[in-house]
């Protein structure tokens, strides 16, 4: 389908941005020619100094970033117009200058003494900063001078190298064979992998298993020194910053503390019980002998889903979030009339779906619509997205607006738990009730158990080098496939081939970011309960975290929602769910 074949009505509306391209190359130019911030530099050592140069630049990011959605969307819309891909060029050109131009300024604050932090964090004409600079102090004393720090500045592409490595061998030459297919033979893909590992057909997961598995065994000396070469990496700025751990150094970025992380393992281990016997209902469902670790991708129930119109969908999602209170749905409504969601797939589109807000602006959403029950939950989880940014860009000065990486998965998620558990509470078809349980336990097993396993991983190959032990193939693949068991008990036959799934795994060159999957279903498990059984003081609850953009740490934001990521009883409570639905599906069984 064609993009000109499309009504209005199921289209985004980039006018509420700009009015047309000419008016976004005339802003454009505008923007260009004010980038210059010379005139603060080696000036921020008073609050008034400080104070004019943060809303100079943040009134100059703020139209940047404007530019950067109209661009953004325009190019999303079909990916092969140039006009569009120069636009994002220009955009990205912008920021890489406003990058240089505003390089002076952490190194000048950093400098400064302790009690002059502290003192502007306490300053009345600086208080949308005080949490910046709380976390400035805090950072101090892993900052080096400003002359080390550009040297540091210049590492970052060369060692960035394993990332780029690795993306090359994963998408360019790894020279997966062919299978046939229905009599013919097909190129193996990463995509096709996926379906394949989803069909019916035994015989065939296991043959594209063996045949995608042994594409990554003839270069696993490459991808196992790759991987290497990412974790040392990491080990060398733990070292020049001064942290304990590369662990540490990570979390520290988003101000998370590593009792969180240890309580995350700690609350999967002890649910061990309940994944094994997950496994096992499986693999009585599945009906085998045995089951393969190839074979948890088949849905345990076939031909119950949603078909619904994309009117249909947005309606139930609707009716699911209503617990959310009027304004929550009011602004659903508002955002499917307003011209926030761009609905249909059409010729040169962007795949996939996201939300993406700016501040100053609406959310915007993408999708591509098909009738399955995947999609009507894509509705709701974006629109979790966009609602959040929504109320963080209203309720919060631009310097606290933009959410952390850590939190956000929290709102997306609640939204699809609350529809999940609406309609698990109204249908009235079986067969749908157990197609849902099944999604919700897979949903925990690859959100929450999977991305914790991944987490594991990364925190012990990662201690084994700071200790001295060089990482190889032997080891890393010893290390992953006694997690594999251990997560997934002997109800699964852990083929010999899963050993090496480390090796493309593509998160682990963004090095301890999975666990905020994990951490995030878990909260948003503990924050919808809270909503559905205590009701409006729950909610308001809620709104105070979507709220709050990044006004102090996720943690404390998560725990004014009912979330307290430092206390297991949360995780226990995500597990407790878990429990409750594994008993429920094995009572239809």
């Amino acid at each position: 389908m064609e993009r000109k074949d499309v009504k209005q009505e199921y289209k985004w509306n980039t006018g509420d941005i700009f009015a047309s391209d000419d008016a976004w190359e005339q802003a454009f130019a505008q923007a260009e020619g004010k980038i210059d911030f010379s005139v603060f530099r080696g000036t921020l050592n008073t609050a008034e100094n400080v104070l004019a140069y943060f809303k100079a630049e943040e009134a100059f990011e703020i139209e940047a970033m404007r530019l950067y959605l109209y661009a953004f969307l325009r190019h999303d819309e079909d990916v092969r117009v140039t006009k569009y891909n120069a636009y994002m060029a220009k955009i990205m050109s912008l920021f890489t200058k406003l990058s240089a131009e505003t390089s002076f300024a952490t190194p000048e604050l950093t400098a400064l003494p302790e009690q002059t932090l502290a003192a502007f964090a306490k300053d009345g004409s600086l208080k949308d900063y005080d949490y910046f600079f709380r976390r400035l102090i805090a950072k101090k004393a892993h900052v080096l001078s400003e002359a080390e720090e550009k040297i540091l500045a210049q590492t970052s592409e060369p060692m960035d190298t394993a990332n780029g490595v690795f993306e090359m061998l994963d998408n360019a030459e790894l020279n997966l064979p062919e299978i046939e297919l229905d009599g013919k033979k097909e190129q193996l893909t990463h995509g096709l992998y996926s379906v394949l590992l989803s069909g019916s057909d035994g015989k065939k997961r296991a043959e594209a298993f063996a045949l995608y598995y042994s594409a990554y065994r003839k270069i696993i000396n490459t991808l196992a020194t790759t991987y290497f070469g990412n974790v040392k990496k990491d080990i060398f700025y733990k070292n020049v910053r001064g942290y304990e751990s590369c662990l540490k150094m990570a979390l520290s970025e988003e101000d998370v503390s590593a009792e969180v992380y240890g309580n995350l393992i700690s609350a999967v281990h002890d649910a061990f019980p309940l994944m094994h016997r997950y496994m096992e209902i499986r693999k009585k469902e599945l009906g085998g002998k045995e089951m393969h670790v190839y074979d948890l991708h088949v849905p345990l129930v076939e031909n119950a889903e949603l078909r619904l119109s994309y009117e249909e969908a947005y309606e139930l999602v609707t009716e699911g979030l209503a617990p959310l209170g009027q304004e929550y749905v009011a602004l659903l409504k508002q955002g499917r009339d307003g011209g926030w969601i761009d609905v249909c797939e059409t010729d040169g589109k962007r795949s996939g779906a996201y939300s993406i807000g700016v501040y100053g602006n609406h959310p915007y959403v993408l999708l591509n619509y098909q009738k399955t029950t995947h999609n009507v939950f894509t509705i709701a989880h974006e629109m979790g997205h966009s609602l959040h940014s929504y109320f963080s860009n209203k309720n919060q000065p631009y310097a606290k607006s933009d959410y952390v990486i850590f939190v956000a998965e929290v709102a997306s998620t609640v939204n699809e738990v609350l529809l999940l558990k609406h309609l698990l509470k109204t249908t009235q078809d079986k067969k749908l009730k157990k197609y849902l349980l099944n999604y919700f336990m897979d949903m925990v097993r690859t959100t929450l158990f999977r991305q914790t396993q991944f987490a594991e991983f990364e925190e012990k190959a990662h201690a084994m080098a700071e200790a001295g032990e060089p990482l190889n193939k032997d080891n890393l693949s010893e290390l992953y496939y006694g997690l594999n068991k251990a997560y997934y008990g002997e109800a699964v036959t852990h083929d010999k081939d899963i050993e090496i799934e480390w090796a493309r795994i593509p998160h682990f060159y963004r090095s301890f970011y999975v666990y905020k999957y994990a951490t995030g279903i878990t909260a948003a498990i503990a924050i919808a309960n809270k909503i559905l059984t205590e009701g409006e003081p729950a909610v308001q609850n809620y709104f105070q975290f979507l709220s709050g953009g990044c006004s102090t740490d996720p943690v404390s934001l998560l725990k004014i929602a009912g979330a307290d990521l430092s206390d297991q009883k949360t995780f226990a409570l995500a597990m407790q769910e878990f429990k409750t639905t594994l008993e429920e599906f094995e009572k239809l069984c």
